[in-house]
């Protein structure tokens, strides 16, 4: 058993206590014993992360289901690796669940941990935490409420990785504020040299549009989506850097996943959607970077199952649900042209919730062009949650049949709706507090057999 002060001991077996408490009596319970084993020892997690190599996964969308690719990947070369899986990704959470894998007896060497950090919350995790890799996926506009603009997002998460300075990076070059740090770290980007579209222009809602240097609009060889692409500055010269892991051509793009092409090596991604070839390009640079081999990347991201409340797929009355969680203007809309790959007649519900994890301000949804769904044949819009009325005004000014509209005030009428729909496919867009109350209703109905 390894020496520990005694506020660090008191932390550990509390936590152990309440957590295995929680989920006998709860199902779950992410964030209390963390809370707990801090107050305790407010540097506890340097205690419980010690051994492990550990990979920080931080950006605005994609992490979750980055940390899970990740996760697999480490895993089918037959590495042991331990994770934040049920999205817990505060420091209160981490904290759990790094506390939940501690054990007294034994090293961690030779184990990963793979966690995934909520933006503002990294320079808290390495305070104490020095990870042999962080990666960041993108930086959009979200939750104005509580992030502020994208700059502010990119200035919380640069603090983080000035306290670990010999951290590598492994970073979305095609992430325009991502390019040209002034620090220390060694850094690999990875990103795309091919676009499904020859658009080189960004819409009016995007985010990052003007150089970081100079401040002029930036310009495009491509975008892939958002102000994601391949940039560069026409006034200063600072462009997009080398890529060391890249895109090189997507050869199907469908509902059930891509087939595309990384450094000359073809893969298919069982996730669908564009954004989820950045998620799995990333994983796939993060896999070369600790030596893992092509075979088993592959095998993993073609195996690769869905993060809970991202594109998972639940039966209920012999009809799929999928949920999608949705958080801000760039993830629903690349959520939008997800679901524009099904060309078969669906139904759509959309659950919008302003509680203070959802972002208090909703006023995001009007930056979305749910207008190109029309293309579309929807045969029922099911409409819930804390600002359902919202949604549904943004859907009826965007052409949608008002008489398709059910807009459901209560847990029951939604249960109803999502079971009385006429086709087998109902696409769920959630914001986050929303995903996780669904999930529970699921839960009690006896829809789906694990609440985490």
């Amino acid at each position: 058993m390894s020496k520990i002060k005694i506020n660090s001991f008191l932390a550990i077996i509390t936590s152990k206590l309440i957590l295995k408490t929680s989920k006998l009596l709860f199902k779950g319970g992410s964030n209390f014993p963390g809370k707990i084993a801090l107050f305790f020892d407010k540097h506890i997690i340097s205690t419980v992360s010690k051994g492990y190599t550990t990979i920080l996964v931080t950006g605005t969308n994609g992490k979750t289901t980055t940390t899970s690719m990740i996760c697999n990947i480490l895993k089918e070369s037959g590495k042991e690796v331990i994770t934040n899986n049920t999205g817990a990704n505060m420091n209160t959470g981490i904290v759990s669940s790094l506390i939940s894998n501690y054990s007294f007896f034994s090293q961690n060497t030779d184990k990963f941990a793979v966690i995934e950090v909520d933006e503002a919350y990294l320079q808290l995790i390495t305070e104490d935490l020095k990870p042999t890799l962080i990666t960041v996926t993108n930086l959009f506009r979200d939750q104005l409420d509580r992030y502020g603009e994208v700059y502010t997002t990119y200035s919380k998460i640069l603090e983080g990785i000035l306290k670990t300075p010999n951290t590598k990076l492994v970073l979305n070059g095609d992430e325009s504020l991502l390019g040209k740090l002034d620090i220390p770290n060694p850094i690999v980007y990875y990103g795309f040299n091919k676009s499904l579209r020859e658009d080189n222009k960004v819409s009016v809602n995007a985010d990052s549009k003007f150089c970081k240097v100079c401040k002029s609009p930036y310009n495009y060889d491509f975008v892939t989506y958002n102000h994601l692409g391949s940039y560069f500055c026409s006034e200063c010269g600072y462009k997009r850097p080398t890529l060391k892991y890249h895109v090189d051509e997507i050869l199907e793009l469908t509902p059930e996943g891509s087939t595309v092409i990384f450094n000359d090596d073809t893969y298919f991604i069982n996730q669908a959607g564009e954004y989820n070839i950045y998620n799995g390009l990333c994983a796939y640079a993060v896999g070369k970077e600790f030596n893992v081999d092509n075979s088993a990347i592959r095998t993993s991201l073609q195996n690769q199952s869905t993060s809970f409340g991202r594109q998972e797929t639940i039966s209920i009355n012999g009809k799929e649900l999928k949920i999608i969680l949705v958080k801000n203007p760039a993830g629903l809309d690349q959520a939008l042209n997800t679901i524009l790959l099904d060309k078969k007649p669906i139904n759509l519900s959309v659950i919008l919730n302003d509680n203070y994890a959802d972002g208090t301000d909703v006023s995001w949804i009007w930056d979305v062009n749910f207008e190109k769904l029309n293309t579309l044949t929807v045969d029922n819009i099911i409409i819930s949650g804390t600002r359902l009325y919202d949604m549904a005004i943004r859907l009826k000014i965007a052409g949608f049949n008002r008489d398709k509209f059910v807009l459901c005030e209560n847990d029951e009428e939604l249960l109803s709706g999502l079971k009385d729909t006429t086709d087998n496919t109902t696409y769920i867009l959630a914001t986050y507090t929303a995903m996780l109350h669904l999930r529970k209703l699921l839960f009690s109905e006896g829809y789906i057999e694990k609440l985490w």
